[in-house]
């Protein structure tokens, strides 16, 4: 079993930056993919970012080159900076790792953006 445990949510003003980590409870070394979902209050819950083996990152189409995936801490670690933060980027934020097509999720980190 597999924990996820993220941090780095809060308020910010519109066009501000936040910066998510999610860090797994054991070693995963990097082998399989790992990122983030979000849900807004009456929507899905929608992809956003992941990176997969060997580097490889993939953003949702709304993201236009504002965020940023990474991977730090011996591969354990995944994080998302956010940068020219809007209004409608206002969610939970889920960090999100997938093990042989099983998913685990974090527990969630809100992210506010006000005007």
């Amino acid at each position: 079993q597999v924990q996820l445990v993220e941090s780095g949510g809060g308020l910010v003003q519109s066009g501000g930056s936040l910066r998510l980590s999610c860090e797994a409870s054991r070693g995963i070394n990097g082998i399989w993919p790992m990122g983030w979902y979000r849900q807004a209050p009456g929507n899905e819950r929608e992809f956003v970012a992941h990176i997969i083996p060997g580097g490889t990152v993939r953003y949702g189409d709304f993201v236009k080159d504002r965020f940023t995936i990474s991977r730090a801490n011996a591969k354990n670690q995944v994080n998302l900076q956010m940068n020219s933060l809007k209004p409608e980027d206002t969610a939970i934020y889920y960090c999100n790792l997938k093990i042989r097509g099983r998913d685990y999720w974090g527990q969630g980190t809100q992210v506010t953006v006000s005007l």
